[in-house]
């Protein structure tokens, strides 16, 4: 009896110990994929997922992406999502788990002619942190040399920003622009008609990790989630209406 209680004791701390605990960080608040401070959102729920079915246990943590890769940095953060390798932070970059794909909108009043990055430089821009270094080399080039480029670490106050003309062009996300319209109606006019221009590829984005054990048990939860038909299932929760 004694044997019998003790192995059962040894497999209930082997099944515990399977899940090691990481102190992950998300960007604040940008629904659809982050609730900042709720359970949920696409990008909340695939990397929770695909973490579980690694057997890593997170508990989130929530800031700019400006402090969260220098938090990675330090030590302070065992993980931060939404980055990648050309974040200019040393870490174990995971897969692809999540895709973006952001656009440029200008009030169709400003009647603004954009084909290239190189356009948008006599131009008033407001994005999301680090876009300098996620969208690519040219996009980089074109917001160091222009005095009128700003990165928001709240991304609603795009939406604001641009309904009220104190900007000429937003950059970001076309399903969070779309989302904070709702939150912004009763304070700016929503109904302008607007321009897009659709000069981005999709940007593709990892988890960093501190360890590189941590990163490779990441890929293989990530794996299993796409194999098992449940990432699907994740996207599906969060389609538009």
């Amino acid at each position: 009896m004694r044997v019998g209680l003790l192995a059962l004791l040894c497999c209930c701390y082997c099944q515990m110990a399977v899940a090691e605990l990481l102190r992950i960080g998300f960007g604040t608040h940008k629904p659809p994929y982050i609730f900042e401070g709720e359970p949920r959102g696409l990008e909340y729920d695939v990397v929770m997922a695909a973490a579980t079915r690694g057997g890593l246990q997170l508990t989130p943590y929530y800031a700019p992406m400006e402090r969260l890769h220098l938090m990675l940095a330090r030590g302070e953060l065992d993980a931060i999502a939404t980055t990648g390798m050309q974040s200019g932070v040393p870490a174990f970059y995971s897969d692809t788990y999540i895709e973006y794909h952001n656009v440029a909108v200008a009030l169709a009043s400003r009647h603004l002619s954009i084909l290239s990055f190189a356009d948008m430089r006599r131009y008033s821009i407001s994005t999301y942190q680090r876009a300098r270094y996620l969208l690519g080399s040219e996009f980089q080039s074109m917001a160091e040399r222009n005095p009128l480029y700003r990165e928001e670490a709240l991304q609603i106050n795009r939406n604001r920003l641009l309904y009220s003309g104190r900007v000429d062009l937003i950059i970001g996300d076309l399903r969070i622009f779309k989302y904070f319209n709702t939150q912004v109606a009763d304070q700016v006019d929503v109904t302008q008609a607007l321009t897009y221009f659709s000069l981005f590829s999709s940007t593709p984005y990892s988890v960093g990790f501190r360890q590189a054990s941590q990163r490779d048990a990441f890929n293989q939860g990530l794996k299993v989630l796409r194999e098992s038909g449940d990432y699907v299932r994740i996207e599906q929760r969060y389609a538009e209406p």
